[in-house]
This record gives C-alpha cells, sequence and structure tokens, in this order.
C-alpha cells in the first residue's frame, strides 16, 4: 500500500514474440517501424466487394502437428508460427519455465475477436452447397473463442489455468492484465499471454458496415482520416513472477482497465472510459502522468476513436508525453492488438526510439496531445504505455518499463 493506493507487483517479461503483416520476429516489426514503412496492401485472402487495404500475414505459417490436427486453422497457425519465432524465444523461455515451476503452475490466455471465424466461414460455405458441414471441421476446436488458447497449452504441454478473453480490441491487453493478476494472486508463477487474430469476411464486412473501413491506406490522427484498415497478428509474452533471475528483464509494471458502456460500439465522446483506464494503470503502478515516457496510441484512424482517445490523452498528460499511433504500419489487428502494441512499446524502449504516425499527413486540429509524425531515435525512455480500447468501453492501458 502507498498513500492508502492498491498497488500490483511488476511482473517480468522474459521472452516476447510477434507475428504481423511486417513478417516474423520482433526485428522484423522493428525495421519497418523506424522506417515508418506501411505494410498495408489490398486484401488477397479472399474476395470482398469493396476495396480494402489490410495487414495481412504473408509469411508462410507452421502446419499443426498431427496429434493436434482438430485445432487446424489459420489463428492457430500464426500462433504456432509466432510461438517458434527462434528470435523471441518464447518456446524455449516456455520449456525454461516448466523445468522451475512445473507445467501445472504456468498458466495460458489468449486473446481473440474471431479465433477460426475463417474455418467456419468456409464449412458454412460448404453447407450452403452441398446441405452438409465438412466432415474435418471442427466447432469446439477452430471457431470457438478458447480453441486457440487450449490449442497453444496443448502445443507446449502445459497443465495450469487456461482460458480465453475477447473483449474486441482490447482483448491483447486484457490478457496482459489476467496474466499479472494470476501471478499477483499466487495462482501461477508463469503465464504465455497474448492475442491472435486473424483476417476474416465478418470482421471486414461488419466494420464495413458500421463505414468504418477505409478504401486507401489508414491514416491515424488525421485531419481527413477515412476509417480503419484490418490486419492480422499474434503477439506472445512468457510473464513470470520478478525474482534474482529475471532482474534485468524488461517488466510489467501495471494494466489499467475500465469498462464506460457508453455504447455498444462507439466510446464515450470526451474518452471517459480511455481516461480511467489510463488513470488506474498509473495508480497500481504508482506513478504519475510525468513518469510516462511514450505512450502508444490505439489510434484506429476513425473519426470518433481519434477524436475522443486525442481528448483522453490531453485530459491526463496535456501534451507533456510523446504518442504516436503504429496501425498505419500493421492494420487494426483487433484482438492481436493489445499484445502487438504492447511489443511495440517494448520495442521502443529497448531501441530507445519513438515509433511514427504512418499514415499521418495534416494532424486533426481538435487533436492538443502531443502526436509524432516520423519516428525519433536516440532517446532516453525508461517507461511506456499502450492503450487499448474495444467495443461496449472496455478499455485497457498497459504500463511497461526497463
Amino acid at each position: 500500500m502507498k498513500n492508502n493506493q492498491i498497488l500490483i507487483a511488476p511482473v517480468a517479461i522474459t521472452a516476447y514474440s510477434a507475428l504481423s503483416a511486417s513478417g516474423l520476429g520482433c526485428a522484423a516489426l522493428y525495421q519497418d517501424l523506424q522506417a515508418n514503412y506501411s505494410k498495408l496492401a489490398p486484401l488477397s485472402l479472399f474476395n470482398v466487394p469493396f476495396p480494402a487495404y489490410v495487414g495481412e500475414i504473408k509469411q508462410p505459417l507452421l502446419s499443426i502437428r498431427e496429434q493436434l490436427s482438430d485445432y487446424n486453422c489459420r489463428n492457430a497457425r500464426v500462433a504456432l508460427t509466432a510461438l517458434n519465432d527462434e528470435q523471441g524465444g518464447v518456446r524455449a523461455a516456455v520449456e525454461a519455465a516448466k523445468e522451475k515451476y512445473g507445467a501445472h503452475r504456468i498458466g495460458v490466455i489468449i486473446g481473440t475477436s474471431t479465433s477460426g471465424l475463417y474455418e467456419t466461414e468456409d464449412a458454412y460455405g460448404v453447407l450452403v452447397e452441398t446441405g452438409k458441414m465438412p466432415d474435418d471441421f471442427h466447432f469446439v476446436t477452430e471457431h470457438a473463442y478458447q480453441a486457440t488458447g487450449r490449442f497453444v497449452q496443448l502445443e507446449l504441454g502445459l497443465t495450469g489455468v487456461c482460458f480465453a478473453i475477447s473483449t474486441a480490441c482490447s482483448s491483447g491487453a486484457k490478457a496482459i492484465a489476467a496474466g499479472q493478476g494470476l501471478i499477483s494472486a499466487g495462482i501461477c508463477d508463469a503465464v504465455l499471454v497474448g492475442g491472435v487474430d486473424t483476417l476474416c469476411r465478418l470482421t471486414l464486412r461488419g466494420f464495413r458496415s458500421l463505414e468504418l473501413v477505409a478504401n486507401q491506406p489508414c491514416k491515424p490522427m488525421d485531419k481527413d482520416r477515412q476509417g480503419i484498415s484490418i490486419g492480422e497478428a499474434a503477439g506472445l509474452m512468457l510473464l513470470e513472477k520478478c525474482h534474482a533471475d529475471n532482474a534485468n528483464k524488461m517488466k510489467v509494471l501495471a494494466v489499467g482497465e475500465s469498462s464506460d458502456a457508453h455504447h455498444m460500439s462507439t466510446p464515450h465522446p470526451d474518452g471517459e472510459g480511455a481516461a480511467l483506464a489510463m488513470r488506474n494503470a498509473l495508480q497500481l503502478a504508482g506513478l504519475q502522468a510525468e513518469n510516462i515516457d511514450y505512450l502508444n496510441l490505439h489510434a484506429t484512424a476513425t473519426k470518433i476513436n481519434d477524436r475522443m482517445e486525442s481528448r483522453a490523452v490531453f485530459n491526463v498528460f496535456a501534451d507533456a508525453v510523446p504518442c504516436s499511433g503504429t496501425k498505419g504500419v500493421t492494420g487494426h489487428t483487433l484482438g492481436a492488438a493489445g499484445a502487438l502494441e504492447t511489443i511495440i512499446a517494448l520495442l521502443a524502449l529497448q531501441h530507445q526510439f519513438i515509433p511514427g504516425t504512418q499514415g499521418l499527413q495534416k494532424l486533426d486540429e481538435e487533436c492538443q496531445c502531443q502526436v509524432v509524425k516520423e519516428p525519433v531515435s536516440k532517446q532516453n525512455m525508461h517507461i511506456a504505455m499502450s492503450n487499448s480500447f474495444g467495443f461496449g468501453g472496455n478499455n485497457a492501458s498497459v504500463i511497461v518499463a526497463l
């Protein structure tokens, strides 16, 4: 306790990996961020009757082994490919944690909004044509939200807590919060957390029906922004309780959460829930606003969301913290965004640079916060925050530190 406020103990990040339109591994992601290079391109995975620029993964995906073939879907293959990124070392770190703590003390929490919906769409196409679902389609192990997390647990031979979180675009960030909570409560010694989402027809058509999909690469915080560019990604992190062996690792200090429940799909116009999530994160970490060196914005490039977030950020930080939105590089990866963009915050600290806001040409005059247009190097940063805001006002702000 500090000043009668409840604090949460930091957790170590012993390994992390990303797979996105930038390719496999954090080095590929960092390269695009440093160059402020957009990987958004016309959709090729399937056809939709409207123009759509997306952050599509072109990296060849690993195959699911025969013993787990019931879990075979794009979402699971994306998770598996990220898990086996040797540079990130997540799989190796999990194996080391199994030796240290035991498989029963390691949890798995995966955030997603699509799970295996892409395969479900294909299966229903077969149903329409033939009157019968395909024999190799397995609803529970492909479509259901918990499917990817359960697949990862079985693939790694873990036996601890395992569940999914699906709060739309904040899912990956809330998985980080839940993992820290399990460690803080003594239920787990380590938790593999993150988000995995893949492209599917429903999300593209659904956001299009809301008039939120841009017909060009997205332009976060720009005066003339037209909407989102959807992407797909996996962001995985192994969290562990802090001890001498991981004292030099980066940390999750806290995750602030809120739910303003203003509207099913529209955030509170003044960003009240978003501001509360940021303040809750600062409070749980025992920090003040001036302690944050960089803020990765949710910045979806929709008119309402960007306006709301800029107001919320100004209410918490004024214009004192440099911030940027990186969805112009990767696309909006929905349920994976919170995890992927927390990893981007980690890369910012690791390489001491502030990512730019790809696509931004002329800042919206209503935006009062300090939005960085081009990448800035040679910084002196120690603590960063990443924002993720989902439908229904499900908000999360993650604070990480060197």
